[in-house]
């Protein structure tokens, strides 16, 4: 891919407020968030949650009921030249199965007025170049996710919205598209994905934005939530009656791992380590034990009730 042009620079991605009501359903209710340029930003929510229907109204398929989506300070209907500013993956399901991958590209080029040498990049770029040939009808679900992405990418795009855009791929296509991502977010451009692979997004994104019920639960680095957002601390020491009774004297939950080990459930290095030098407590090792994305997810969206469950914005 040629190097980023100043056109297809990455812009922040800004949703405010946004509602969506179906009748009497609420798809979407109050969601606030942002997507940085540079980062890859994972969008994440059991099914319902309300993601695909941000994303849709993010590229103005469905009107808001109240509240705001832009893309750089705009509205997507408000971009000139959208498809040199913006690319989407939202579904596989778009396609005339009797026409030919190559001559399906060439067509969105003609349309966006882009340059027909175009396709064959994004043709290589999406591993499609040896099969450019075939009929879509003919093609695999994880081939028409890769000819999804070059359609997307045929602009040169500095944003880049993708709805589960893995689905289909085998594990070597899920590797090729973590690797794509990663280069794309290093050239400057900002990359909202949602999947419901998340030992995949854990090893993919930046950041993370979760939601639950079409409300936000949880945004920031997944450095920080991994590790912050609910962290314990594991302590070996010859005291751990006295070091149980100082944890739990101190708001956190111990509990004993081994004659000489503690885990003080809640507590972080920076609100433990001062109780234990206060208390002259001997330590053998001190250790911080986070979670993993998959077990912060399912807390976030099905142990707590939507009425109990308080937003959490995490800074780096």
């Amino acid at each position: 891919m040629s190097v980023l042009s100043s056109a297809a620079r990455g812009e922040p991605i800004e949703v405010r407020s946004l509602t969506k009501q179906f009748g009497k359903v609420t798809a979407v209710n109050d969601l606030t968030f942002s997507v940085q340029p540079g980062r890859i930003t994972g969008f994440l929510g059991p099914n319902g949650a309300g993601k695909t229907t941000t994303l849709r109204i993010l590229l103005d398929l469905v009107e808001s009921t109240s509240g705001s989506c832009t893309i750089g300070g705009r509205r997507y209907r408000d971009i000139e030249d959208p498809a040199r500013h913006v690319g989407a993956v939202l579904e596989a399901t778009n396609f005339h199965p009797s026409r030919r991958a190559r001559a399906h590209l060439q067509m969105m080029a003609i349309a966006a007025g882009i340059e027909r040498a175009r396709v064959k990049e994004v043709l290589e770029l999406v591993g499609l170049a040896a099969d450019a040939h075939r009929k879509v009808g003919g093609y695999s679900l994880g081939m028409r996710q890769r000819l999804q992405l070059a359609g997307a990418l045929l602009g040169d795009p500095g944003v880049l919205v993708l709805d589960e855009p893995s689905n289909g791929l085998d594990p070597q296509g899920i590797a090729w598209l973590r690797d794509l991502l990663r280069r794309l977010a290093r050239e400057g451009r900002t990359i909202l994905v949602s999947s419901h692979l998340l030992a995949e997004m854990a090893q993919t994104v930046d950041d993370v934005v979760i939601v639950s019920r079409g409300r936000l639960r949880v945004q920031g680095p997944l450095s920080v939530l991994t590790t912050e957002a609910h962290s314990s601390m594991r302590v070996r020491t010859p005291e751990p009656e006295r070091l149980a009774a100082l944890g739990r004297g101190a708001g956190f939950v111990p509990r004993l791992l081994s004659a000489d080990t503690v885990l003080v459930d809640g507590a972080t290095p920076e609100a433990l380590g001062p109780i234990l030098a206060a208390s002259d407590l001997v330590v053998y090792e001190l250790v911080q034990v986070s979670q993993d994305l998959e077990s912060l997810f399912l807390e976030l969206t099905t142990s707590m009730t939507e009425a109990a469950r308080p937003v959490e914005v995490l800074q780096p």
